[in-house]
């Protein structure tokens, strides 16, 4: 693991011990834990009939997607490459009493990791830009799913992740995409939850890309597009002047021009 990933890592162990304290209720594992299925709605809008799927969760972090989608009926694996983040996702799986399964591991290598003949693959909500190689991801997809399987995929929009908030103006502030050897450094002292535990490696490494990256590395891999939808909503405040939606989402404020802020996308692996 070069040095990019492993700082990566450490951090995301660290994050994985406050996320699941969760006490600003950004996970909503308390609803969680009640019954409540707490995925965010544009992904529980399109995701479909899950029941019965054997469904892989790439970067599942603490997990509790992976149990919600266990909940609606899938046959779940999550995988992730924190270990903290894996313990996690096993002890609310114990808690809740669904049944799910959670590998440790890099998602370049899923195959081996966890296998192959899914019918679906599940991502979403942060991680590809933690990935330097777009298209083994892609062909990691495509390597767990069986002929006729599916990905479904929903996070930030690639336009808008290299812009920031600077003043009351947002604006592009990094190059569209990074090279694999020199990625963005991001410094922040507490995790996005609103926790305020400081966090010892509190720098990361992230790679910016557009979106014909993520759509050509799918199609090289062999997978058909069925769906590409954008959306002006995300399940964090990817800037500060953005406001609560509802649903646990948020938006950017009246009087700022309209943009796509997510991407989701559907893509099936061909036969």
């Amino acid at each position: 693991m070069d040095a990019f990933k492993r700082s990566n890592r450490e951090n995301w162990n660290e994050r994985a011990d406050v996320h699941v304290l969760d006490r600003t209720g950004f996970y909503a594992v308390d609803a969680f834990l009640a019954g409540s299925d707490v995925l965010y709605p544009i992904e529980s809008r399109e995701i479909g009939d899950i029941s019965g799927l054997k469904l892989a969760h790439f970067q599942c972090h603490i997990g509790i997607d992976t149990l919600c989608l266990a909940r609606r009926g899938a046959i779940a694996t999550g995988l992730d490459f924190s270990p903290r983040a894996i313990e996690h996702a096993r002890e609310l799986s114990q808690r809740s009493g669904i049944a799910a399964d959670f590998v440790e591991g890099e998602v370049y290598d899923a195959p081996e990791h966890i296998g192959t003949g899914f019918d679906m693959v599940f991502t979403s909500w942060g991680t590809i830009t933690w990935l330097d190689d777009i298209n083994a991801w892609a062909r990691a997809i495509a390597g767990v799913l069986k002929p006729g399987g599916r990905l479904y995929f929903a996070d930030s929009h690639p336009g808008i992740m290299n812009h920031e908030q600077i003043g009351d103006v947002i604006r592009p502030h990094y190059d569209w995409r990074s090279l694999r050897e020199r990625p963005e450094r991001f410094d922040a002292p507490t995790t996005y939850t609103g926790d305020d535990t400081p966090l010892k490696v509190a720098h990361t490494f992230e790679w910016m890309r557009g979106v014909s990256d993520v759509v050509g590395s799918l199609l090289k891999a062999g997978m058909r597009l069925d769906f590409l939808r954008e959306h002006e909503q995300l399940p964090f405040k990817l800037f500060p002047m953005m406001i609560d939606a509802g649903e646990r989402m948020f938006a950017l404020p009246a009087g700022i021009p309209r943009m796509p802020l997510a991407l989701s996308l559907q893509a099936t692996r061909k036969d």
